[in-house]
Formats: structure tokens, C-alpha cells, sequence
């Protein structure tokens, strides 16, 4: 089986690994991409190729795992040279999606989500849909977990939609929570009363949603975005406009940020400078 990958960060890099210890064959392109990103392929060991049309030619199943902003235009790129299966990931809206599927031309195309965080391990829940979504789960045989969720194309990629809609948007608020009670000295007190009429484990989970919106704040500005547009065809995305705002906002007072914080109070001190 050879898999290969358009796009190669955090979530390519970690399934890859996952993939070739189970006996897959993985590659992709890093040709004028970023500094980070040909480290990233280079300490997995990936097979390397020049252009991504050489990768869409060879490849059994082929990932698209870019940035949203990315999505249609690396499907248009390969869409006449992809041979294998083509399989959306990215963070994007169902209408991204199927405008980026429709490049591919011979038809076998899947939509994906990835629900929650990879976090360095390969079964991550995958959903997925299209009529091609059973042949993506093939991959279940090498380690990952894949879920067929519908046959149409659209459906997967909603789901991630409506989810990051939720979870964006109490990270946003817990932050911008707990920052204010950080100002006034009680930060700590307000986690652990909150903490009384929430879930167990609470306060470790808020403490990693703020220190990752911090660590990911352009990014999830992007993909609220795709959020906005699928909402907006059902009702006035007020929650998820302000949403879209706050990571952007963020991103500006945080964008100094080169490694992951080890303390929330890390971040709050970056913001107190600008």
C-alpha cells in the first residue's frame, strides 16, 4: 500500500510514522515548503518526491492534510494525475470540500475529518464519507481508525464543522474567562470552582485548551472561517463570528510564541507585553 501525503505537518507527520511501522509505504513533497516542514518528512523517513503530481501518480490513497486556504487549490493541482483514491482531511466546510473533490478527476474521492487531536498516536478517530469512504478504511489494517459515518460527500466534513463550532468556541470563552480572573489575581480560584460543577479533570483540560489556542490561534481564525460559511445557511452565526474574531485577535498578541508554553500564566504574560 503506498500512501501518500499533500501537505506534510503535525497530522501527516504523525500518521505517517504510525503507518510505516505497520508496513505501509508513505511519501510526499516538500519541495518549497518551509524549513519545519522538510524536518518533519525528513525525521520520519518518508520517501521524498519532486512535484506533487509525481506523488498523486504513485499513490494508492492520497491525503490532502493543507491548511484550509489550501485545500481546493492542491486538489486542482493533481486532480488530473491523481490515480489512486483522494482523501479530503482538512478543516473545512462541506461546500470547501466538494468544490475541491470535484478536481479529482477519476471520481474516487473521499471526505475525512479527524475528530479531537492525533497527539502523536496513529488511531485518532478518522470519520468519513463518500463512496469510496469503505476503501479509505483499508488503512484500518495498518494501525489507523477510520469510521464510514454516510455515503455522501459533505457529511464528514459538517460533523468536524459543527464540532469545531462547539469546542472553538468554549476554548474562547475559557479564555478569555480565565485571562480576566488572571488580571484581577484569582485565576486559580475561579479553575477550581468552576471545576465543582464541571467534569473531573476539568482544570487540566482548560489549562491545555488555553495553552493550544494560544500554540494554534491562526489556524483555528481560518478554520472558523469554513465554520461561518456552513453556519450562514442555517441561521446568523453570531457565536461563531466572534469566535473567528477572538483566535485572530489572539493570534496577533501571541504570535511570538516559537515553542509550546509549559504554563497558561506564560501566555497571559506574553499578552500583558503587547
Amino acid at each position: 500500500m503506498k500512501i501518500g501525503f499533500l501537505g506534510f505537518g503535525e497530522v501527516a507527520s504523525t500518521l505517517s510514522e504510525g503507518l510505516q511501522e505497520h508496513g505501509a509505504t508513505v511519501a510526499t513533497c516538500v519541495e518549497g515548503r518551509s524549513t519545519r516542514t522538510k524536518n518533519l518528512a525528513g525525521k520520519s523517513g518518508v520517501n521524498l518526491y519532486k512535484t506533487n503530481i509525481e506523488l498523486a501518480e504513485v499513490s494508492d490513497i492520497l491525503i490532502s492534510t493543507v491548511t484550509p486556504f489550501q485545500a481546493i487549490k492542491v486538489a486542482q493541482e493533481v486532480g488530473k494525475y491523481t490515480n489512486g483514491i483522494y482523501v479530503d482531511i482538512n478543516n473545512v466546510s462541506p461546500k470547501t470540500t466538494k468544490k475541491a473533490l470535484s478536481f479529482i478527476d477519476n471520481g474516487k474521492i473521499v471526505d475525512a475529518s479527524i475528530i479531537g487531536s492525533v497527539k502523536k498516536v496513529l488511531n485518532a478517530l478518522i470519520i468519513a464519507s463518500g463512496e469510496y469512504a469503505n476503501q479509505f478504511t483499508e488503512l484500518n489494517n495498518y494501525g489507523m481508525n477510520i469510521k464510514v459515518i454516510g455515503g455522501e460527500i459533505g457529511q464528514a466534513s459538517a460533523i468536524k464543522m459543527f464540532r469545531s463550532s462547539f469546542t472553538k468556541g468554549i476554548s474562547a470563552l475559557l479564555f478569555e474567562t480565565i485571562y480576566s480572573a488572571y488580571k484581577m489575581g484569582i485565576d486559580e480560584e475561579v479553575l477550581k470552582y468552576i471545576a465543582k460543577t464541571e467534569c473531573e479533570g476539568f482544570k487540566d483540560s482548560s489549562i491545555s485548551r488555553i495553552i493550544s489556542s494560544s500554540m494554534h490561534a491562526k489556524r483555528r481564525g481560518e478554520e472558523m472561517e469554513e465554520v461561518i460559511e456552513l453556519i450562514s445557511e442555517y441561521i446568523d452565526p453570531k457565536m461563531s463570528n466572534a469566535t473567528e474574531k477572538f483566535f485572530k485577535s489572539l493570534y496577533k498578541n501571541v504570535n511570538d510564541l516559537k515553542t509550546r508554553p509549559g504554563d497558561y500564566k506564560e501566555v497571559f504574560k506574553l499578552m500583558d507585553k503587547k
